[in-house]
């Protein structure tokens, strides 16, 4: 649902390198209280119910669960209104995801790879993974002594719709779903038509720049996703170009190669700390269309551009109306 595991893996070794972090930080006091792991107030269901996960599981969903782990899947439950127990995280939980940091404050952090020991030490009451290859090797049989564990599934974890509407299935909060997903396509309409008036068929692309190595957000991953479906921007020649081996995974492309790129404007997820000046007085990046014409918008590694979920998508349509809706 969220970024691949390859883009994951490339981000935790980003992150272990560069030792940069965000505002998030591991707490030792897993003692329930009454902001982290509630939900807001709602219908909820009467008793528990029987759901059958993408791994042939039959687990018990507790009616009203409390104490929600769901790492990487904090977009989803954020958009209904609960605060999970425990936070996704790397680096000894020094980055978290930023975007979400207004919402998910005081909440402590998880590693990412979730060890069992530590998921036991928040004592949730409902445990939901992503992907099947995260409970392999006998992980799944320990999350489920700790609590009812709930495996989405490669086909709905990678796409933020089918996730939202799952996570509304589980947590009883369907008709919450459809009304989220009725706005966000609402918005998504009234900015595309304002696009067409400001931008037109101008092209964009977006670049993630780390460890001073490009990637290129593709068409149906993450904020390229906003961009080129939801709100119909021209994708550039370049993009359309790359193979389809490169464009289903994070490619890093050289600065050589990147100057073919024709984008008329360029956001720029910026994650390096590092010095990056020769990058930037580089001729070759000083002579791209959209650099020579003052048409790039550095978005910072705590924003959402390189998430997928409806919050996520929001708010990079919230970034795209500020700066070409009123171009």
């Amino acid at each position: 649902m969220k970024m691949g595991l390859v883009f994951l893996a490339i981000m935790v070794v980003s992150v272990l390198l560069a030792a940069c972090g965000s505002s998030g930080s591991h707490s030792g006091d897993h003692s329930p209280n009454a902001s982290a792991g509630s939900s807001q107030p709602g219908e909820q269901s009467a008793s528990d119910r029987v759901i059958q996960d993408a791994m042939g599981h039959h687990v018990t969903i507790p009616a009203n669960p409390q104490r929600i782990i769901a790492s990487y899947l904090e977009d989803p439950l954020v958009a209904l209104g609960v605060k999970p127990v425990a936070q996704w995280s790397v680096a000894d939980g020094k980055t978290v995801q930023g975007y979400l940091q207004s919402e998910l404050k005081g909440v402590p952090t998880i590693s990412y790879n979730l060890p069992p020991e530590e998921v036991a030490s928040f004592n949730p009451d409902l445990i939901v993974i992503g992907s099947p290859s995260s409970v392999q090797n006998g992980l799944y049989e320990a999350y489920s002594k700790i609590a009812p564990t709930y495996v989405l599934g490669d086909e709905i974890n990678s796409d933020w719709r089918k996730t939202l509407l799952k996570m509304g299935e589980l947590l009883d909060k369907k008709n919450e779903v459809e009304q989220l997903l009725k706005q966000y396509d609402q918005k998504a309409e009234a900015l595309k038509a304002k696009l067409h008036q400001t931008i037109g068929d101008q092209s964009v692309a977006i670049l993630w720049l780390t460890q001073k190595q490009f990637y290129v957000v593709d068409k149906t991953r993450s904020s390229g996703s906003v961009l080129y479906g939801d709100l119909g921007i021209k994708v550039p020649q370049y993009l359309s170009d790359l193979p389809s081996s490169s464009q289903a995974t994070w490619s890093p492309v050289s600065l050589e190669k990147l100057a073919q790129l024709d984008a008329d404007h360029i956001f720029l997820v910026k994650s390096d700390t590092e010095q990056t000046s020769e990058i930037f007085n580089n001729p070759i990046w000083k002579n791209l269309p959209a650099v020579k014409k003052g048409h790039v918008y550095e978005m910072s590694s705590d924003s959402s551009w390189l998430y997928s979920g409806l919050l996520a998508g929001q708010q990079v349509m919230e970034d795209v109306s500020k700066i070409l809706a009123n171009k």
